[in-house]
């Protein structure tokens, strides 16, 4: 049996996606900028996914630019809003559980001159509103917070801290990374006071390599790309239709039974979380229930490093991943389990496991038996205590 549980890395493509994409590959493969036949059958594909993404979003299609990813989105968020706007200040603010395309762009402008502030989190990986408040200033133009953490699957208060900071200061832009979020909750830039919103394709059952930025209209931004002047300059380059196609009738797809996957996916959660609670020396770390996302569960297991049970369930068949899949091949404990205060005895043992509506609960019920199976044994040829309770 294959049990694929590392979806907050990446999701399979949904078949209509696929199809989809295949289609505009061979047949509709024209450059969207071309004047002939075969280019405006490629824009109207772009059209096509400006208009489902905007709709989606309660948004303008014009305020929708295309990217390679999350990691674009990121950096044209905080780096094309810190240039365009430094005349007004340079204070920039985040958290210290973001995603490395944010925290690391923050650290290159903090080379360049800017100062950023990066706020703590409590033991279940969430901000607190009133760290936010003291952080902001006269001189803080950007707040940057994400929906959904990637590793713990903590929500953060993105609408009241959307509301504060308007409040605060109707000037200071607010980016929100929804990479993890889009495609399980209903996000409404306008409504959310949220700016700038970035979100991946191959997160919602889409392809890899194409992503979006909305940008409010009113928001001052700066290019980070150069070239043919393509999507008004934001972001120059020829548009992965293929991509972008297939990423928009992701979204037609799993917003059309959002409702419905989202139950299933917090059952799945409920059932796992439950099962693995029986065996010993186990933390779930975050949100275990509904108050935390509906797909991720990150699991620390003492006495068992991460790496030796993700191979372990590798040989049963079972994915899962030991943390980001960003930052997975890197020695260092992750930056997200440290700011939540995890014991250190915990860091190295730490897996995530992440569902999509793609999982069952024959997928489930099997991993629980796998580990109740190899976890007592890892302990025992480690030295560390056995049991497992059933």
């Amino acid at each position: 049996m294959e049990v694929y549980l590392d979806n907050s890395a990446t999701t399979r493509c949904f078949d209509q996606v696929a199809a989809l994409i295949t289609q505009i590959m061979c047949e509709d493969y024209g450059n969207p900028s071309s004047l002939h036949r075969k280019g405006v059958q490629a824009e109207k594909y772009i059209r096509y996914a400006k208009d489902v993404i905007a709709r989606n979003l309660k948004v303008n299609e014009k305020e929708i630019f295309f990217t390679s990813g999350g990691t674009e989105s990121d950096n044209l968020a905080i780096r094309g809003c810190a240039y365009a706007n430094c005349r007004s200040g340079r204070h920039l603010i985040t958290t210290q559980i973001e995603h490395p395309a944010v925290l690391q762009t923050m650290k290159h402008l903090e080379e360049e001159g800017f100062r950023v502030t990066y706020l703590p989190v409590d033991g279940k990986g969430c901000i607190r509103l009133e760290d936010l408040e003291r952080a902001i200033t006269g001189e803080t133009i950007l707040v940057s917070i994400m929906h959904t953490n990637n590793e713990v699957g903590s929500l953060q208060p993105v609408v009241q801290a959307g509301a504060l900071i308007k409040r605060m200061n109707p000037k200071i832009l607010f980016h929100v990374d929804a990479v993890q979020g889009y495609g399980k909750f209903r996000i409404y830039p306008k409504k959310m006071n949220i700016d700038l919103l970035s979100v991946s394709g191959h997160k919602i059952h889409g392809p890899k390599g194409v992503g979006f930025l909305y940008v409010d209209e009113k928001v001052k931004i700066k290019p980070i790309v150069f070239g043919g002047g393509q999507q008004g300059g934001i972001r120059s380059g020829t548009e992965n239709v293929p991509g972008i196609a297939g990423m928009a009738k992701a979204v037609e797809i799993i917003y059309g039974s959002l409702d419905q996957e989202t139950e299933k996916l917090y059952r799945i959660k409920k059932a796992f979380v439950d099962g693995v609670r029986k065996l010993d020396d186990v933390v779930v770390n975050g949100h275990p229930d509904e108050t935390g996302a509906p797909h991720v569960v990150s699991v620390s297991i003492r006495g068992v490093r991460s790496e030796v049970l993700l191979h372990a369930l590798e040989d049963k068949g079972i994915y899962v991943s030991a943390g980001s899949a960003c930052s997975a091949r890197k020695p260092q404990p992750s930056a997200t389990l440290r700011a939540m205060g995890i014991p250190q005895d915990l860091l190295g043992s730490t897996i995530r496991f992440s569902f999509s509506v793609f999982t069952t609960m024959e997928e489930i019920n099997y991993t629980l038996q796998t580990m109740y199976d190899i976890i007592p044994m890892l302990r025992k040829y480690t030295g560390e205590r056995s049991p497992a309770r059933r």
